[in-house]
């Protein structure tokens, strides 16, 4: 009998933290890093939600809470779904994580039995297939490739639906591709989730705030209120407010799902930073321009990359709707050799050698399902920005 449970051995480490994990070593041996796989704003948390964390610590606001958040902070995110999603949710269908991660896990692990499944677009977010292999699900990917825009259609989300389907997971705007669901393209797969009763809706809305180009976000409950009983719409403060750090995720969902997430985690890891859940209360409920601030640059700093990234010989780029990633197609780079000598042979080597050769870090698509493709985050500043274009293009053009 071995130590370690068989569970554990279904999954993997995530992708993301270990080529982040590796630039950083590279970086402290002297290299000249530029690391572009980390998911997380460059910028600081805004001040106002800093000082409300102090004035918590400093009003002896330190002690255990209620499991699943406070009741001012669950009715801080109740009214954000009202005033920003046309959402109706009491405290009640309202539930507090340490991060979206932990949201999503609780949810899957409390509602999953042996063999049932999760309906996954790829690309998709690392953790998704592996939370819900923990979980005791069968993943099921829909590979959504860039002909379709890394968008899953509704005869594909038909064709995937069995009897044992339980979950669907959405992400819009998505991680890694920046595609977003327009209200049609929504709604046309709201459509086909109400013949299937049986099926519900984990959307992951962490990206709400983060679109461009006049981009419309909705969420699926919002579009199809027929759906609402069976949505779990999950979101936290994590990117929109650079908030990475403070572990603050939450959701809003039908009481009974909410009641079995917060069974599970009053004996796991109880109530969420008590900290935290105040400097959360201060961003839902202050001054919302950051939002517009932040959203900016990101897009201007999208507009770099995606440009600079197009100008790569064997590179092609689609434009996201949002978030803060590129997932750009190398499929003009396959079966060829880097200056260096690596053959580029799938999307992983070409990461390795722009690490290896260039000094940048990027994840590569399989990782996310999905290949041959490349993920970089464009949360890090402008300079940077256009050296690792520069050091990209000099890769592919040094490719024979």
């Amino acid at each position: 009998m071995g130590f370690l449970s068989d569970r554990l051995a279904r999954v993997k480490p995530s992708p993301t933290i270990a080529m982040t994990t590796r630039a950083a070593e590279l970086r402290a041996a002297g290299r000249d890093i530029i690391g572009l796989s980390a998911g997380e704003p460059d910028f600081d948390t805004p001040e106002h939600i800093r000082e409300a964390a102090k004035s918590a610590i400093d009003q002896g606001h330190t002690r255990y809470t209620a499991v699943d958040g406070t009741p001012a902070l669950k009715r801080a995110i109740a009214a954000k779904f009202a005033r920003e999603n046309g959402l109706d949710y009491t405290p009640s269908q309202v539930t507090v994580g340490s991060g979206g991660k932990h949201i999503l896990y609780n949810a899957l692990v409390a509602t999953l039995n042996e063999g049932d499944e999760v309906i996954i677009p790829a690309p998709y977010w690392v953790s998704y297939p592996d939370m819900v292999l923990l979980a005791g699900g069968v993943p099921v990917i829909v590979e959504c490739g860039i002909g379709d825009g890394f968008r899953l259609t509704p005869q594909a989300l038909a064709d995937a639906i069995t009897p044992k389907t339980k979950w669907l997971i959405l992400n819009s705007p998505s991680n890694p591709s920046g595609a977003g669901y327009d209200r049609a393209q929504m709604q046309a797969l709201t459509e086909v989730l109400l013949d299937h009763p049986q099926v519900w809706v984990l959307s992951d809305d962490i990206y709400e705030h983060l679109v461009f180009d006049g981009f419309e976000f909705v969420t699926p409950a919002q579009v199809e209120p027929r759906l609402k009983d069976r949505v779990l719409t999950m979101n936290g403060v994590s990117k929109a407010y650079a908030m990475t750090g403070w572990r603050i995720g939450y959701g809003a969902g039908p009481e009974v799902l909410i009641r079995a997430m917060a069974k599970l985690q009053s004996q796991s890891t109880s109530n969420p930073s008590s900290i935290s859940q105040y400097a959360a209360e201060a961003a839902l409920e202050g001054p919302q321009d950051y939002i517009a601030d932040s959203r900016a640059v990101f897009q201007r700093r999208r507009d770099l990359v995606v440009a600079g990234l197009n100008a790569c010989p064997g590179i092609d780029c689609p434009v996201p709707q949002g978030a803060f990633y590129v997932y750009p197609s190398i499929a003009g780079l396959i079966g060829r050799t880097s200056a260096g000598g690596a053959r580029i042979d799938s999307d992983e080597a070409f990461a390795n050698a722009l690490l290896d050769e260039e000094g940048v870090a990027v994840v590569f698509g399989a990782a996310f399902g999905l290949s041959p493709h490349f993920r970089i985050s464009y949360a890090t500043s402008d300079e940077q920005l256009h050296d690792a274009m520069a050091r990209i293009r000099r890769l592919c053009e040094g490719c024979n």
